[in-house]
């Protein structure tokens, strides 16, 4: 069983320091990061890189939802996803 973080900036301007020290802080043993707007999931490729890796008893961490998701409908969808890895 890994914990994996996920961290991501809206724009490459941002800064990931901070949400990158807090997975660390969190126990992460991966944490994949990018600065990519999160208009959808598709475009994110470390996020999908992610969920794609992750097996049963596996545990992502994030800083914020709103880092991860940017829709309700969104979050429902990769909540989904995680639930039926296990």
């Amino acid at each position: 069983m890994a914990i994996y973080g996920y961290a991501r900036v809206s724009t490459i301007d941002q800064d990931l320091a901070i949400q990158e020290a807090a997975l660390k802080a969190a126990g992460c043993t991966v944490i994949r990061a990018e600065k990519k707007s999160g208009l959808s999931k598709h475009d994110r490729k470390e996020l999908n890189t992610l969920l794609e890796f992750m097996r049963d008893g596996d545990s992502l961490v994030v800083t914020r939802v709103d880092r991860l998701a940017r829709s309700v409908g969104d979050l429902q969808d990769i909540v989904r996803l995680l639930k039926q890895k296990g």
